[in-house]
């Protein structure tokens, strides 16, 4: 699924930004960069994550990790962007610090979305924790405690929490699970699953989770605050099953906070 770059003979092609995205904020900003003009080259992780872009034909797609600076450099060097925007996920630190350093280091101007965060959304009953090591400051003594924080933190999670039992919900990909077991998490600790729909979707959205937390009798999750669907999701669904939710506040990103999407859009203008 990748277009071809749009020049016709000796044109010069038109510009390019390199986007960074997942399936959240990653189509909207999509749209409005092609609405602009300009030439997108998409980088998401999985094929999965292109089946929420629609097809156009200045988009080009880029399936995969970003495994070193080495690939951020070849990436830079092959397809000389104008611009590269992170619009990844707010707790993905580790990409976001690569594209910091590589596009500092070659003077490649670089940009970052900000998500914005949730309001009042769901739960009423939320505690905010500043980072995973927090946990071992809380009693959580008696709790059943759900981690919703995905799959590369649950060790940490696990070494600091004394709740009295744990389980995650993690994606639906070999290897989340793999992780989860590693942290020591058993299968009937385990859920495998996408997220449903957003804080106030109509129809079954949270539907999966509210049954998740009723089988292991769940009296607590742990969600990051990401800003995004999952989020979202549950603060809704502790808040309909008056369950504690515990906040893990989204870290600060590497060269600051980045900009709303309205402001980046201006600051990107047009090629």
């Amino acid at each position: 699924m990748q277009g071809p770059p749009l020049h016709q003979g000796g044109a010069t092609p038109t510009p390019l930004i390199w986007l960074l995205a997942g399936t959240a904020d990653g189509p909207p900003l999509a749209a409005a960069l092609l609405g602009r003009g300009w030439r997108v080259r998409l980088s998401v992780v999985s094929t999965a994550a292109t089946r929420v872009y629609a097809p156009h034909p200045r988009l080009e797609l880029r399936v995969g990790d970003l495994a070193d600076d080495g690939a951020v450099e070849r990436e830079l060097e092959q397809h000389r962007p104008r611009w590269v925007v992170d619009a990844t996920h707010p707790f993905a630190l580790r990409i976001s610090e690569r594209l910091e350093r590589v596009c500092r280091r070659r003077g490649q101007p670089l940009e970052r979305l900000q998500r914005p965060g949730l309001g009042g959304c769901g739960a009423a009953s939320t505690l905010e924790l500043p980072n995973l090591a927090a946990l071992a400051d809380l009693n959580l003594r008696g709790e059943r405690l759900l981690l919703a924080i995905g799959s590369r933190q649950l060790g940490q999670a696990l070494a600091a929490s004394n709740a009295d039992a744990h389980f995650a919900r993690i994606l639906d990909r070999p290897a989340s699970l793999q992780l989860a077991l590693a942290a020591g998490l058993r299968d009937h600790q385990l859920a495998c699953l996408r997220p449903s729909g957003p804080c106030g979707d109509d129809g079954d959205a949270g539907a999966l989770e509210r049954a998740l937390c009723r089988r292991w009798r769940i009296s607590a999750v742990l969600c990051r605050a990401g800003g995004g669907r999952s989020e979202a999701l549950w603060r809704q669904v502790c808040g309909q099953l008056g369950l504690r939710l515990l906040l893990l506040q989204r870290p600060d990103g590497p060269g600051g906070d980045g900009l709303p999407l309205q402001p980046l859009l201006e600051k990107l203008g047009q090629p």
